[in-house]
């Protein structure tokens, strides 16, 4: 079983990122697999992060100016490229909106959010959700916003307890993946 959790470096006034903090401090697993990226429109660093670790299961994390966690339902094709630019789609001829695949449970720290924003972060969810899509790929994909002051244990405590929930629905894939090999036999 692989998981990639992922999160971002420093970006604008920001000269770190708590997602790279709380990535930075998460145990060492067997098949927990980590990326940093840096903040930037790059296409291709997502879809070779994907293609690199050939995970089972996908979640990332961003940093937000919200005052709450959130747990996003759908990536916009949408990106700003700065505050004062016009926003302009990802990619043409595609959906509006795709929606994530990984159900999280948002608990009293979380709430549900389906606006993940027009910056990298609702980006790199819209680009891995569409290789996933367009590869007819089986990964759930999840997406969670910290705000930038948020208490880091608390935050490390709640991406430990959604890392354990992604790790319950990784088991039950591979579980119905092997069931359905041996059946086909």
């Amino acid at each position: 079983m692989r998981l990639l959790i992922y999160g971002f470096g420093p970006y604008r006034q920001f000269s770190d990122n708590i997602t790279a903090k709380i990535i930075g401090s998460l145990s060492k697993r067997p098949g927990l697999n980590i990326k940093v990226f840096p903040v930037r429109f790059q296409r291709r660093q997502f879809i070779e992060t994907i293609e690199l670790y050939r995970p089972d299961c996908i979640l990332g994390l961003g940093q937000s100016t919200r005052r709450r966690i959130d747990i996003e339902s759908r990536a916009r094709n949408c990106r700003r490229d700065g505050r004062t630019k016009p926003a302009r789609a990802i990619f043409k001829d595609k959906p509006k909106w795709l929606m994530t695949t990984l159900e999280l449970k948002s608990g009293r720290q979380a709430a549900r959010s389906d606006n993940a924003g027009d910056y990298v972060c609702n980006y790199s969810m819209y680009v891995m959700l569409d290789h996933i899509a367009s590869r007819k790929l089986d990964i759930p994909f999840g997406f969670v916003h910290i705000p930038y002051n948020y208490h880091r244990r608390k935050a490390r405590r709640f991406v430990q307890d959604v890392l354990l929930q992604c790790y319950g629905v990784a088991d039950r894939i591979n579980a119905e993946k092997t069931k359905a090999h041996f059946a086909g036999e």
